[in-house]
C-alpha cells in the first residue's frame, strides 16, 4: 500500500499545527490587549502617541536609528528585598526581631533603622529567605513588608526598572525592537532625559552631549539661515566649533522635531501587572493607627 499521501499529511498537519501554536494563537493574544489603568493618577497606559509623535516614528525609522538602538529593557531575575515600613510602638520586640532577622546588628544600627523607617533591613534576598525574614518582623503595631527589586544587566544600567512586555508596544506599528546596542536601549529615554533642547543638539552634533559618542551627526535634519527681524526662539544654542558665524542660525525643520517628539513618547515607567515596579514604602500617617505586620507582597501595582 502507497504510504505517500499518509505521510504528506501528517507532516502537512504537524507544519499547521506548530504555525497556529506559534504564530496564530499569540497574534490573536496580542491582538485583544487594550489600554490598562496604571502609575498613581489611574491614567491609561500605554498613551496614544501625538500625530507629531508619530510623524515623528517614521523619521526614527528612515534614519535606521534601530539598527543601532534597541527598545527591549531584558530582565533576567528578580530580588526581594525586606523593608521596616513602621516601627510602631512595641520597640522592645521590634528590636528583638530585628536582630533575629539579621544577625550582628549593633544596638546603634537597631535604633537608626527603627528610627529612619521606612527603611530597609535586609536587600538582595530570594522570596524564601525574605520570608523568613519577615517571620521575624512580625510584631504587634509595626508593619513591615517584602519588596520585589527586578535585575538584570539592563536595569542595572539604567535603561529601565522593569522587563519590557507586550503591553508596551501596543500603538508601536511597525515595531522596531532591534538587537543591536551600538547605542543605548531607547525604551525610557524620555524618562532619562526630558530636555527637547538637549535632543536637538545631540542630533546635531552628538559628541557636543555625550563624550565618546559613535553616533554620526543629523544636520541635515536641520536648516541653517540668516536671522530675521528676531532671532527665532527655536535656535540652536550652538557653542565653540558647532558655532555659526554672526547673523546666522540653525533652526530644527519639522522632521526633527517630529523625531524628539516621538524620543520624548518613549516612557515605559508605568508599573503593570504582568512587569510590576519595585515600589518604595511609603511613610505612613502618624496620626492614624499602624496594622500589624503584613504578610509577603510582591509588590506588584493594584491597578491593572
Amino acid at each position: 500500500m502507497n504510504q505517500g499521501p499518509l505521510i504528506f499529511l501528517g507532516a502537512l498537519l504537524a507544519l499547521a499545527a506548530s504555525w497556529c501554536g506559534m504564530v496564530v494563537v499569540p497574534n490573536v493574544q496580542i491582538g485583544r490587549q487594550q489600554q490598562v489603568a496604571a502609575g498613581p493618577s489611574n491614567s491609561r497606559y500605554p498613551a496614544i502617541p501625538s500625530g507629531e509623535a508619530q510623524r515623528g516614528r517614521d523619521v526614527y525609522r528612515a534614519q535606521g536609528c534601530f539598527y543601532c538602538h534597541t527598545t527591549n529593557v531584558r530582565q533576567s531575575g528578580a530580588k526581594f528585598d525586606v523593608v521596616l515600613a513602621s516601627a510602631g510602638t512595641n520597640k522592645a520586640a521590634l528590636a528583638s526581631g530585628l536582630r533575629a532577622a539579621r544577625p550582628g546588628l549593633t544596638p546603634a544600627e537597631v535604633s537608626q533603622i527603627m528610627e529612619q523607617a521606612p527603611k530597609p533591613v535586609l536587600q538582595g534576598l530570594t522570596r524564601a529567605e525574605a520570608e523568613t525574614a519577615l517571620k521575624h518582623l512580625t510584631v504587634p503595631d509595626a508593619k513591615a513588608e517584602i519588596i520585589l527589586v527586578p535585575t538584570g544587566p539592563d536595569i542595572e544600567r539604567g535603561w529601565g526598572r522593569r522587563m519590557s512586555v507586550a503591553q508596551d508596544y501596543l500603538f508601536d506599528q511597525p515595531l522596531m525592537l532591534s538587537k543591536q546596542r551600538i547605542g543605548p536601549d531607547l525604551t525610557t529615554i524620555a524618562a532619562r532625559q526630558r530636555d527637547p533642547s538637549w535632543h536637538l543638539l545631540h542630533l546635531y552634533n552628538p559628541q557636543s552631549k555625550v563624550n565618546g559618542s559613535t553616533m554620526p551627526p543629523y544636520r541635515f535634519l536641520f536648516e541653517k539661515r540668516k536671522i530675521g527681524r528676531h532671532p527665532s526662539p527655536d535656535a540652536l544654542q550652538l557653542t565653540g566649533e558647532d558655532a555659526v558665524e554672526p547673523g546666522y542660525e540653525v533652526v530644527p525643520t519639522e522632521r526633527a522635531r517630529a523625531l524628539v517628539a516621538y524620543l520624548l513618547s518613549m516612557d515605559a515607567q508605568f508599573g503593570l501587572f504582568e512587569a510590576p515596579l519595585p515600589v518604595e514604602p511609603k511613610r505612613p500617617d502618624a496620626t492614624t493607627n499602624q496594622p500589624s505586620a503584613t504578610a509577603p507582597t510582591n509588590a506588584a501595582p493594584t491597578n491593572r
